[in-house]
């Protein structure tokens, strides 16, 4: 009686889980693979749906739009303290206007920004940062580890910290969760407020793994800003025995662009604490190095839109001469594969660098169906053989370039946190070409081959590989 009865109350939750999936599935596809699992197989689905299903961070839009005044009004004299800065409508193209829309900020002129490749570089940079601090720091990485990178940074930040300067130290939960106790307690100790994102806050995300908060941000005294692909961990630096070599990027913003990334902060942490930070500066620095145009563009499974999606989506269908672009993991969904296939057909010079060494077999294989349905287009592949490539870089045209935290796929689209900064400016764009073509120096170019010359059973193993794109 009892097996029944248990069996009756999982195809109930699996019916109503699967109602809730029609109405919420930010895809089709999603929705369909839902409805069909957790209606035939309740018992696995039913649990899975409540843990992974979600497609929208709820309690995070809840929580933005019932923020208190004082941070609503903050925010808001902040945008208006940019307003001198605001890079005027008539130098912003269509794809610009778009991508300030889904950003919810604005184009801002009067910035420096230097390139940061490889960990070296990037660590150095943010240490030396940190160690100029004069009123604050706000530090925010998805991983961060207890080796001897991260006992350096959290070194200098208690140094810092006991001279008197504010520390704000926010860490995702789940890419951290090796991180110990000692680690968090000595910063404490210290005086640093340290905080994990909490994802899991609230009744309705008890259960919730599938959201991260995949940024990686430090912002010091409102006037610097670093972000890009590196997290906090010897591995970054090449330290990893089974990867060797990590290929990574990161810049550094100096100007008024530092105010809006510290914005996507403010909110990280208000979700988080349920505080202000009303010691932080909100008045713009303009660089006198620099005249960079910067569009920084946070986004998220808290966004009224696809924040991320329709970005990238929108950059490829504005490319004229090229888009190259490097990501560690490609998995995109069909709008951007589309788009990357008519993009090749105009003639538009589209190039997909991915690392060679694989930390995924699920997306090494769907990563093959791709090749083989982009590679009539035009578009060409590469594979970078000189360690694990892990950056976020896009170059369009000559003039426009991102560097940012999100990849090509399912995850960073729609259900992580996510920052890029999308970069007008024909040097950086120069210099990040260089860098390109340094990558691709250092990668093989693979052509149809790459498929045919597999077994009928691996390109089998490929195609269901990227039946489970939309959770990879």
């Amino acid at each position: 009686m009892w097996v029944a009865i248990i069996v009756t109350i999982f195809y109930i939750m699996g019916f109503l889980s699967s109602i809730n999936a029609v109405m919420t599935a930010r895809t089709s596809q999603g929705a369909i693979a839902w409805v069909v699992s957790l209606n035939t197989f309740p018992f696995i689905a039913v649990p899975a749906y409540w843990i992974f299903g979600n497609s929208r961070f709820n309690g995070y839009v809840k929580a933005r739009h019932s923020s208190s005044a004082k941070v609503q009004n903050g925010l808001s004299k902040t945008l208006e303290g940019l307003e001198p800065y605001h890079l005027p409508k008539s130098k912003i193209s269509s794809a610009g206007v778009a991508a300030e829309k889904l950003a919810d900020l604005p184009f801002l002129q009067r910035n420096s920004v230097q390139l940061l490749i490889n960990g070296r570089a990037t660590f150095e940079s943010i240490i030396e940062g940190i160690d100029s601090a004069v009123s604050y720091i706000l530090f925010q990485f998805y991983i961060v580890h207890d080796d001897e990178i991260g006992r350096k940074i959290k070194e200098h930040l208690i140094k810092k910290s006991k001279e008197g300067v504010e520390i704000y130290f926010l860490y995702d939960e789940i890419g951290s969760l090796d991180l110990p106790d000692s680690y968090k307690e000595d910063l404490q100790k210290a005086g640093i407020e340290i905080r994990s994102f909490h994802t899991q806050k609230g009744p309705g995300n008890r259960f919730q793994l599938n959201f991260r908060n995949h940024r990686k941000i430090v912002v010091v005294d409102g006037k610097t800003a670093w972000i890009g692909g590196h997290n906090v961990g010897d591995e970054y630096l090449g330290r990893d025995p089974k990867f060797g070599n990590w290929r990574d990027t990161h810049m550094k913003i100096t100007g008024p662009a530092a105010i809006a990334v510290q914005v996507s902060f403010v909110e990280d942490w208000h979700w988080s604490t349920g505080k202000t930070l009303p010691n932080i500066v909100w008045k713009p620095t303009p660089s006198v190095e620099g005249n960079a145009n910067i569009l920084i563009v946070p986004s998220g499974p808290a966004d009224e839109l696809e924040t991320a999606t329709l970005m990238f989506l929108h950059t490829i269908n504005s490319a004229k001469e090229r888009i190259w672009i490097a990501t560690p993991y490609f998995v995109p969904d069909d709008a951007i594969l589309a788009a990357l296939q008519l993009a090749g057909l105009r003639g538009v010079d589209v190039r997909i660098l991915v690392p060679d060494k694989a930390d995924n077999l699920l997306v090494n294989l769907s990563f093959y169906t791709y090749l083989d349905d982009a590679s009539r287009t035009g578009v060409r592949f590469f594979r970078y053989t000189d360690g694990f490539l892990h950056e976020k870089v896009m170059l369009i045209d000559h003039d426009a370039a991102t560097v940012g935290t999100a990849n090509f796929d399912n995850r960073s689209f729609r259900l992580n946190f996510e920052i890029t900064g999308l970069v007008s400016d024909p040097a950086f764009a120069a210099q990040i070409e260089a860098m390109f073509m340094d990558d691709f120096a250092r990668s093989r170019e693979m052509t149809k081959s790459d498929i045919d010359s597999h077994s009928f059973w691996f390109r089998l193993a490929t195609r269901l590989a990227r039946l489970t794109s939309p959770v990879q």
